[in-house]
């Protein structure tokens, strides 16, 4: 089975990268053939500040080693190391319908948040399509929200196959239901742009400081809580079994239990699960050469398999007179 998927370095990375795609990332790349890289094409949408994208990008490649992804067992490469991308996105653009791109629930809800409608947002599916397409992968996990870019990369793909003959694989989004939708410290969606993350590398402090806040009810110590609604409870379950969550859940509905003391015990259980990645990163931001290394043998590997992919498909269009 071939796998693909992608995170923007457009800030810290977060619980909600890890448990909705880095963690699945790092699990596939033992038993699939695993492409998984850094978007940061994509990232120019919101990034407008070079020596930030590039440093943002750089840690995010270190983050991803330090949590255990393999460049020998996986496709693993930035987004801007494959050319092919950017020409297989202009071909696309030629079977791709207006009327696709002005559905899309991302770009109305980043311009209703006051995000510059440009044409790089506008037309960010089609450069996901191009990620996609230009690999033949056939499952595409990804969070709730983009659900529907993956659906527009198939439709893009077969409106393609239908017009110049078979050409793509088409792909299958996949979105575990435990993790469909990770919820920040206030409830909504973990994300960036709502100022609501935990981060995975952040200093003990500041960790601290982002769980006590999490946002939870009103209910008195001496009454049970409800572990279905609670922001806390399906952020701490994230780290938990099925046996832990059993025990976390009689401790919600038993009266007696103080969401002070669980944000508490939070803190040391995200503190200690991500403790041994920590003098990982910190070994790859300090050997810059080593990095640079990796990534280039990551894009000729990825580079090998887009050449094959782009090549048919200019041959298709006509483009190879």
């Amino acid at each position: 089975m071939r796998i693909l998927s992608g995170i923007q370095p457009s800030g810290a990375l977060h619980l909600g990268n890890y448990f909705a795609m880095m963690k699945r990332m790092i699990d596939y790349q033992e038993n699939h053939e695993l492409f998984c890289f850094i978007v940061n094409y994509h990232a120019l949408t919101s990034v407008f500040e070079g020596p930030l994208l590039r440093k943002q990008t750089f840690e995010a490649i270190c983050d991803f080693m330090a949590l255990g992804i393999d460049p020998e067992k996986s496709y693993f490469y930035a987004q801007s190391d494959i050319p092919e991308v950017t020409e297989l996105t202009w071909i696309l653009s030629n079977v791709t319908p207006l009327g696709l791109l002005e559905r899309g629930h991302s770009f109305k809800d980043k311009k209703a948040k006051g995000i510059p409608a440009n044409h790089g947002l506008f037309a960010y599916p089609v450069l996901m399509a191009a990620d996609i397409l230009l690999y033949g992968a056939e499952k595409i996990p990804v969070g709730k929200d983009q659900k529907q870019h993956v659906e527009m990369t198939r439709d893009i793909a077969i409106r393609f196959n239908q017009t110049y003959g078979d050409t793509f694989v088409i792909p299958e989004p996949e979105i575990p239901k435990e993790i469909a939708n990770i919820p920040g410290i206030d409830g909504q969606k973990m994300s960036k742009s709502y100022g609501n993350t935990i981060d995975i590398f952040s200093e003990k402090h500041e960790l601290k400081k982002k769980v006590m806040s999490i946002v939870t009810d009103s209910t008195p110590v001496e009454e049970p809580k409800n572990p279905k609604t609670c922001n806390l409870f399906a952020i701490y379950s994230l780290f938990l079994d099925k046996e832990g969550k059993k025990e976390l859940t009689e401790r919600y509905i038993k009266p007696g239990l103080r969401y002070g003391d669980v944000k508490k015990e939070l803190v040391e259980v995200i503190w200690n699960y991500f403790e041994p990645f920590r003098d990982k990163r910190e070994y790859y931001l300090k050997h810059k050469d080593d990095v640079h290394d990796i990534m280039k043998m990551g894009a000729q590997k990825a580079r090998g398999v887009a050449v094959k992919y782009l090549t048919k498909t200019r041959h298709k269009v006509g483009l190879d007179y």
